[in-house]
C-alpha cells in the first residue's frame, strides 16, 4: 500500500495548472468559446469568472463614473468593464481604467496601460487588495484606487515598485484626493462613496 501512495504522489506532482496567454484567451472569446452572459478575465494565465455585481457595487461605480468624468474631459478615456492587456498572461477587466486617447486609439487591440485603474470592492476586496494590486503595480500602473464598500473609504496606490505600491493612503469621507494625472482636479472622497 505504501508503493501506491508513493506512486499516487509521484503522479499528482506531475499534475499542473494549464496556464492561458493572453492570445489563447482572447482568440477564445473572439470564437465565442464562452457564453456571452458569463464574466471572466484572465490573470496571470487563470481564467477566473467575475462575481456578479450587487446593485451597492453598481450604485457606486455610477457615482464613480460621474465623478471622474467631470475630471478626465479632454485627452482621455474612460473605460467601464473593459480588458486592459497587460503583458501576455493578463486581460483583467477593471471597473474603471483611465486611459490616454480616444475609443478608435484601440480599435484593432486592447490597452496596455491606464493612468488610473479603479475597482469598486465589497466581496472582492481582499483579492482586489492582494492580487490585482500586484498585476497593476508589476504592469507600472501609477495609480490604483480601490473604492472599499465594505469600510466605507477610498484607499488610494501610488509609485508601483516590483509587485508593490510604495505609496498607500487610506481616506474617509471628508478627505480630498487629486489623481496623479490631474494633481489641480481636487475631488472630495464623499462624492466617491455612496
Amino acid at each position: 500500500m505504501g508503493l501506491v501512495l508513493k506512486s499516487q504522489r509521484s503522479a499528482d506532482a506531475l499534475i499542473h495548472p494549464y496556464r492561458w496567454t493572453r492570445r489563447e484567451y482572447e482568440k477564445m472569446v473572439e470564437v465565442g468559446f464562452f457564453p456571452p452572459e458569463v464574466r471572466l478575465e484572465l490573470i496571470e494565465g487563470e481564467i477566473l469568472t467575475m462575481a456578479a455585481q450587487s446593485s451597492h457595487h453598481a450604485v457606486a461605480l455610477s457615482i464613480v463614473q460621474s465623478r471622474l468624468n467631470s475630471v478626465y474631459t479632454v485627452g482621455y478615456y474612460m473605460r467601464i468593464q473593459m480588458p486592459l492587456a497587460l503583458g501576455d498572461n493578463s486581460e483583467p477587466e477593471p471597473d474603471i481604467a483611465i486611459v490616454r486617447g480616444q475609443p478608435l486609439d484601440y480599435y484593432e487591440q486592447h490597452p496596455t496601460t491606464a493612468v488610473l485603474v479603479v475597482e469598486v470592492a465589497y466581496s472582492s476586496l481582499e483579492y482586489d487588495q492582494q492580487r490585482k494590486l500586484r498585476l497593476y503595480a508589476r504592469h507600472a500602473i501609477p495609480e490604483y484606487w480601490i473604492v472599499n464598500l465594505a469600510e466605507y473609504r477610498l484607499e488610494v496606490y501610488r509609485e508601483p515598485v516590483g509587485e508593490l505600491y510604495r505609496l498607500h493612503l487610506l481616506l474617509q469621507g471628508a478627505d480630498r484626493v487629486a489623481p496623479l494625472s490631474h494633481p489641480e482636479q481636487s475631488i472630495s472622497v464623499a462624492d466617491l462613496l455612496p
